[in-house]
C-alpha cells in the first residue's frame, strides 16, 4: 500500500499571517523531505505563491525541495473542487512530497475543502493530520469578523489555534483571546502564542480530530449571492503580446479585489510605490515587485506596510482586497506613474 501524505490546511482569515507562517514552517522541513504547498487566494493575480516561492530560505532548505502551485482567483472548493483537485494531482505528481501544505483563501471556509481531502479519491493518497487556525487577536472584538461565518467556522474546525501578530497585543487582548478559546466547543483545540510568523512544526504531526462548523452552508451561499470568478481557470497568466501589464478583478462575499501583472522589463519606483500603498484603504494590499532598490514584497494591512527583500521575482504583481467598491482606473493610473 502506497504511504499517505501527511497533510495541513493552515487557516486563518484576511491578514492573520498565513504566508509568514508558511515560510517559517518551510524552515524548519527536514532536510531529506521535500514540502509542497498549494496556496489559493481570493485575487485572480497570485501574490502569496509568488511571495513564498521568491522569499530567502536558511541556507539549509534547497529551493528543489519545496513545490508550490497556486489556485488563484476566489476558493479551491468551488466548482465541485475542480480547481483544488487539478491544482493538488499535478503538484502530487511532480513533486511527490513527503509533506503536503494548503493554504486557503482567508475568506474560504475550511470545510469543503475538510470533505474533498478525506473523500474517496484522496482517501489512501493522503493523511489529514493538524488544521492550525491563525488568529489575529486584537480582531476578536470586532464585529466585522464575529459576524462573518468563514471566521467563526475557521475556528471552530481548527486542532491548533493560533495567536499571531503578539508583539502588537496588549494584555486585554491575550485576555480576549483565552476567553473566547474557552469558549469553544469539545475537542478543545491546542492553543499557541507566537510573533513574527513563528510557528512551531511541531504542530503539523499532531492529528486531526473531526469537529463541527457552525455554519456549514454559509460557503454555498455565498456563492450563491456574490461570489464570482472564472471556473476554467487556465493554466497560469499571461500578459498579452504588445502589451506590459494585465489587470483582473474578483469579487464576493462583500469583498473585491483587482490586481496588476507587469512584466520583467517594468521597473518601479520604491519611493512612489510605497507612498502609493501606504496611502489606500484597503483591508489588504500585497505584492511582489521589482523596484529600482531591488525586489520586494509588500504587505499592507491596517494602515502598516511591512517589506521583505526577496531573492528573484519572474514579474511584478499587485493586489488590492476591499470591503467596498473602488474606481480601480485610478489606482491603475497612480500605478503606471511609479514606474521609473
Amino acid at each position: 500500500m502506497q504511504k499517505q501524505i501527511p497533510t495541513n490546511i493552515i487557516t486563518g482569515f484576511l491578514g492573520s499571517g498565513k504566508t509568514t507562517a508558511i515560510l517559517h514552517l518551510l524552515k524548519q522541513k527536514p532536510p531529506e523531505e521535500t514540502w509542497a504547498v498549494l496556496v489559493n487566494e481570493f485575487g485572480e493575480i497570485g501574490i502569496d505563491g509568488a511571495l513564498l516561492d521568491g522569499a530567502s530560505l536558511d541556507g539549509t532548505t534547497k529551493r528543489d525541495d519545496i513545490a508550490i502551485r497556486e489556485v488563484p482567483g476566489g476558493c479551491m472548493c468551488c466548482v465541485a473542487g475542480l480547481p483544488m483537485q487539478i491544482g493538488l494531482n499535478m503538484l502530487i505528481a511532480r513533486s511527490k512530497p513527503d509533506r503536503l501544505l494548503i493554504e486557503p483563501t482567508g475568506l474560504g471556509h475550511p470545510q469543503e475543502i475538510i470533505n474533498t481531502l478525506q473523500g474517496d479519491y484522496y482517501n489512501e493518497l493522503l493523511s489529514l493530520e493538524a488544521i492550525v487556525c491563525l488568529v489575529d487577536p486584537r480582531n476578536l472584538d470586532q464585529p466585522h469578523y464575529l459576524e462573518n461565518d468563514n471566521f467563526q467556522d475557521q475556528i471552530h474546525l481548527a486542532d491548533v489555534l493560533v495567536a499571531t501578530k503578539t508583539d502588537l497585543c496588549s494584555d486585554q487582548h491575550k485576555t480576549l483571546f483565552e476567553t473566547f478559546v474557552n469558549q469553544l466547543p469539545e475537542p478543545s483545540p491546542k492553543t499557541d502564542w507566537i510573533s513574527a510568523g513563528k510557528l512551531p512544526a511541531q504542530w503539523l504531526r499532531l492529528p486531526h480530530q473531526a469537529r463541527q462548523a457552525t455554519k456549514p452552508k454559509a460557503h454555498h451561499s455565498a456563492k450563491q449571492t456574490s461570489h464570482q470568478h472564472n471556473q476554467e481557470r487556465p493554466e497560469s497568466l499571461s500578459i498579452p503580446e504588445g502589451q506590459s501589464f494585465v489587470r483582473k478583478e474578483n469579487k464576493g462575499q462583500n469583498h473585491f479585489s483587482c490586481g496588476w501583472l507587469f512584466d520583467h522589463s517594468t521597473l518601479f519606483s520604491f519611493d512612489q510605490l510605497y507612498s502609493l500603498i501606504l496611502a489606500q484603504n484597503a483591508e489588504r494590499f500585497k505584492g511582489v515587485v521589482i523596484t529600482d532598490q531591488g525586489i520586494k514584497g509588500f504587505n499592507m494591512q491596517d494602515g502598516v506596510v511591512s517589506i521583505i527583500d526577496l531573492e528573484d521575482a519572474m514579474d511584478s504583481r499587485l493586489e488590492m482586497i476591499t470591503n467596498q467598491p473602488v474606481d480601480w482606473n485610478d489606482l491603475e493610473k497612480a500605478l503606471l506613474a511609479a514606474i521609473v
